[in-house]
């Protein structure tokens, strides 16, 4: 893939990717219409913008809570060594709870969104799951309580 590919972008790209933010399940014949073109312009243009990996799928998004999923929260972890990033990535990779992992700089190595049921899974899951994979120094623990803004970038 050339990286100098993003820069073949051009206004219809960038209103095809506007209208799949807002709704990845729009069908392409409506999106063709809303951009004054044909269907076929459209799937070239979506299969261009795949083949770049600037758009690597669609995402399923569920409202965990009525499913019981009651509690949101973030859990940063300091690491013994940087060394352990690796491992204890891909055994949190191996935890249904995390939703979301990232690498990070300031005060933790590794920040987490976990799903849970309650208080009482949530505390299940650091003391039984997360606080005893090896090279896991520490864990912080911060609960959500509300998420007012849950959105794609705009273009």
């Amino acid at each position: 893939m050339d990286l100098n590919k993003n820069q073949d972008l051009d206004t219809l790209d960038l209103q095809i990717l506007s209208i799949l933010i807002e709704d990845s399940r729009t069908p392409y014949l409506e999106i063709a219409r809303r951009c004054h073109v044909s269907g076929g312009t459209i799937h070239v243009r979506i299969k261009k913008m795949e083949e770049m990996n600037l758009i690597k799928g669609s995402k399923l998004l569920i409202d965990e809570a009525k499913l019981g999923y009651d509690i949101c929260s973030f859990v940063g972890i300091n690491l013994e060594k940087a060394s352990f990033l690796s491992y204890v990535a891909e055994k949190l990779k191996e935890v249904p709870e995390v939703v979301e992992l990232y690498y990070t700089t300031g005060d933790y190595s590794i920040f987490l969104k976990v799903i849970c049921k309650n208080i009482s899974h949530l505390q299940k899951l650091l003391a039984d799951k997360l606080q005893v994979i090896e090279g896991v120094q520490s864990t912080s623990t911060m609960i959500c309580l509300l998420q007012p803004v849950d959105r794609n970038i705009r273009l």
